[in-house]
């Protein structure tokens, strides 16, 4: 048996040599496969432009390369022959010269330089190498005799991938130094169990989950990264279940590149060009090293300066430093501290407010509650600190260590945590007796009348200045009449029409028949000169503002059409009220339908519900991302959900949100507060709003929408609200009052146990899709993230309810926060202090 499998062997060598053409100096012939013992050099392959060997359609070719401007530097390759695209690179920390030779034995694979000296080489196997081939998908492969794969090069990437090939847990993408260098540098595309990150010398500043057009599918652990033509997915233990997904463009050649600014980006070959399709992260000011050691990224171009306080080194690479001489920032932490710190003080040098550190986000802090003095000692502490950042309302305390990047302009509201930086003070400790030296009392009189006169002085100028600029910004706004606003209908393209006060007094009757209220103002309905039938708004929290500032604002929002938004019909402008005139909706609001609905009345059947929930996310989609400019509602619930004709939604109140003072935002903080339930948790916290924060508060309404009722107005049961499995949980505890469930609460344990039937309106009595309400119940979840980077676009969630994606798997970790948030007011904004 052994001389028969010996003999095959031998056979298979012996064709695969005489089907092979033979490879010489002097007429080079391209092949997709060599075998032993085979020697090329850049000279003897000139004419093929250093190439030797070929895929088999001649996509791809393994070719020395020169990157075009290293005169006496090669790179052994496998480049995409149509745009001459390095895929993957052997000595890509060591370019070899004109002479260098590439050597295969039936040890391996090894290039030597013109002394002899290896530059490169496989490691060794336990079976002699048979052949090397190039494959169509660009992979190069060694193989035995019995053509089993030995080494290829698929499983040692370099800076990218292509279809096809696995990026598995541990395994890293490795940015070069830059196009004409492909040195290994500090930047790494890495694969873990649970995510697909971005790092700069170990300090993360970007993941896959935390994108939109990212879909999680599963909690399994991940395995391994893998390109096809339709997307990039993440798979797990198993090897066929998708955890996580981003859907792209068909195309049949695709890059996925971990380029040298620190950018991942994944592009397609089309028409002889690379068309990029995802690119991350977008904002460069978000990249670690965009500006260097310490300096700050403007975003404005962007523009890279110095904090205050610091100064460009010339001579260190531009990095930010000291303006001060007698201070010098810490060098490598050793075994005995940071060099230089013999002999000196630590010193805290404070940024200036408006700056982040991109690790903030994605890096816990040392603690939670503490305060500056002692964040800046436990820094002071740690050899590898290099400075903090400190929150002074949470007490969170962030250190950062090892390496200093660049600084971005805080994306979170104008107040953040604040920025030090730790340094080393060389002045000499300042002796005792000069402490005690002190002025003569009649120099110290002097010093205090003339500070106390100054001061005063001072205060009187600018309660002067104060009270001007306040009177100038009441007679702008005063001068809001008609007659000035007609003068701004010329300046200000996209205006609406413009009502007379008298033509909306006269249409609503005296504003007589009040239709609803909220946040924004009190509604009217009414009737114009054409009979047609409006809405007539009158904005009572309206901040301070100039004419052409708010008929700006108004010609935005009216320039704004789309069938799932109501449609703004003009506006008026009276002393210092202002009105807005909008379509009327014959159908009221969903508020109504659902929960002042009569018992005579109809029940909104299940179909129209889910028609509901799209329209309302088509609309919200429109406003986020359809807009030359985001807008974000604020104010998303069943009051402002319009219904006209047959059901179809129409959402009021978009762009109002930016016509509210800063006082007045309270007000409908406030508002908002009265309805329980629509707040996403960052309203409570220092965090800014965006577009997740609609996203959250559309979660909050599809589930209303799937039960009929309020979120906080479910009567619990015995059979509803029982723990059926012993689990313990306890609904009851986070009722809104006393008896009553809080509903998310109350879907998310259904979800648990897939019970998705118990969650339906009862009087719909069984008449809905089970599957339908499946999908719903999982898209609001998913809305519900306490953390807003988790939670989907409404591009994607109107995706997920057409059908066009998968519907995400809510993270129940990110949804236990509902315990607490079902309970009383004060007990959340506690909660979510401690979380923010």
């Amino acid at each position: 048996m052994d001389s028969l499998i010996t003999l095959c062997s031998s056979l298979a060598t012996f064709f695969l040599c005489f089907s092979l053409p033979i490879l010489t100096a002097s007429s080079p012939i391209l092949t997709h496969s060599i075998i032993p013992n085979f020697t090329a050099t850049n000279i003897q392959y000139v004419e093929t432009s250093g190439a030797f060997l070929v895929s088999p359609n001649g996509t791809f070719r393994a070719s020395f390369n020169d990157l075009e401007s290293m005169s006496s530097g090669f790179y052994f390759s496998v480049i995409h022959v149509a745009s001459n695209t390095i895929i993957w690179s052997a000595n890509r920390n060591l370019p070899i010269s004109y002479s260098a030779t590439v050597k295969l034995t039936i040890h391996g694979l090894s290039i030597t330089d013109f002394s002899n000296k290896v530059a490169w080489s496989t490691p060794s196997f336990n079976s002699q190498v048979a052949a090397l081939q190039l494959l169509e998908t660009g992979n190069l492969v060694l193989v035995d005799a019995q053509n089993v794969s030995l080494w290829q090069t698929f499983d040692y990437p370099t800076d990218t991938l292509v279809i096809g090939q696995r990026l598995y847990v541990g395994k890293s993408l490795a940015g070069a130094v830059g196009n004409n260098n492909l040195s290994v540098d500090d930047y790494r595309l890495t694969v873990t169990s649970e995510d697909l990150v971005l790092q700069w010398k170990g300090q993360t500043y970007w993941t896959l989950s935390m994108e939109s057009k990212a879909f999680k599918n599963s909690n399994m652990p991940v395995s391994f990264l893998e390109m096809s033509r339709t997307g990039l997915f993440l798979f797990g233990d198993d090897g066929s279940e998708v955890v996580f997904q981003v859907f792209l463009e068909p195309s049949d050649t695709k890059i996925a590149r971990l380029g040298y600014e620190g950018f991942f980006s994944i592009s397609s070959f089309i028409g002889n060009n690379w068309l990029q399709e995802f690119v991350k992260p977008v904002d460069i000011c978000q990249r670690p090293f965009t500006c260097g050691k310490l300096g700050f990224c403007t975003n404005q171009n962007p523009t890279c300066i110095c904090p205050t306080g610091f100064r460009n080194d010339a001579q260190n690479n531009d990095a930010c430093v000291p303006i001060e001489d007698t201070i010098s920032l810490p060098s490598s932490c050793n075994e005995s501290g940071n060099a230089g710190e013999f002999n000196s003080s630590t010193v805290y040098l404070e940024l200036q407010t408006g700056m982040d550190y991109f690790a903030n986000h994605f890096n816990q802090p040392e603690k939670h509650v503490m305060n500056l003095s002692l964040c800046q000692d436990v820094c002071s502490q740690n050899c590898s600190c290099l400075g903090i950042f400190h929150e002074n309302s949470s007490g969170a305390c962030y250190l950062l260590e090892y390496n200093l990047g660049s600084f971005m302009p805080i994306t979170y509201g104008e107040e953040g945590p604040l920025g030090y930086i730790k340094a080393f003070s060389t002045v000499s400790v300042v002796p005792d007796e000069y402490k005690k030296r002190s002025f003569p009392l009649s120099s110290l009189v002097v010093i205090i009348t003339f500070s106390g006169f100054f001061l005063l002085t001072t205060m009187v100028v600018m309660t002067i200045i104060w009270l001007r600029k306040r009177r100038s910004n009441r007679m702008n706004f005063g001068s809001l009449n008609s007659s000035s606003t007609a003068d701004l209908e010329m300046t200000i393209p996209g205006l609406p029409v413009r009502f007379g006060y008298e033509e909306l007094v006269a249409a609503t009757e005296n504003f007589k028949n009040e239709i609803g209220s909220g946040g924004f103002g009190t509604v009217y309905k009414g009737i114009i000169g054409d009979k047609t039938v409006v809405a007539v708004k009158k904005i009572t929290s309206l901040g301070v503002r100039g004419k052409m500032e708010f008929c700006n604002e108004i010609a935005s929002i009216g320039n704004i059409h789309h069938i799932n938004l109501v449609k703004l019909r003009g506006f008026c402008i009276h002393g210092r009220q202002c009105f807005l005139v909008y379509a009327y909706m014959n159908r009221g609001s969903l508020e109504k339908i659902l929960f002042e609905n009569e018992s005579h009345d109809p029940v909104l059947e299940w179909q129209k519900r889910y028609e509901i929930a799209l329209g309302m996310a088509r609309g919200l989609a429109y406003l986020h991302s359809g807009c030359q400019n985001t807008i974000i509602h604020c104010d998303i619930k069943p009051e402002n959900i319009l219904l006209h004709d047959d059901f179809q939604v129409k959402i009021s109140d978009f762009g109002l949100a930016k016509l509210l003072s800063h006082e007045n935002s309270k007000l409908l903080l406030t508002t908002l507060s009265g309805t329980r339930g629509y707040l996403a948790p960052e309203w409570l916290t220092s965090h800014g709003i965006t577009d997740k924060t609609d996203v959250y508060s559309y979660g909050m309404v599809l589930l209303e929408l799937v039960r009929g009722r309020r979120n906080c107005l479910f009567q619990s049961s015995g059979t509803e609200s029982d723990d059926s499995e012993g689990n313990g949980t306890s609904f009851s505890s986070s009722s809104c009052e006393l008896g009553m469930v809080y509903f998310p609460l109350f879907a998310l344990e259904m979800h648990k146990k897939k019970r998705y039937t118990e969650l339906a309106d009862p009087r719909l009595e069984g008449l809905v899709r089970i599957e339908e309400v499946e999908t719903l119940v999982r898209v609001a979840l998913s809305c519900l993230h306490i953390v807003p980077t988790l939670r989907p676009s409404m591009t994607n969630v109107v995706a997920m309810l057409e059908g066009r994606l998968p519907v995400g798997e809510p993270r129940v970790e990110a949804l236990e926060f509902l315990r607490l948030y079902g309970g009383k007011t004060s007990e959340t904004s506690r909660f979510l202090t401690r979380i923010g």
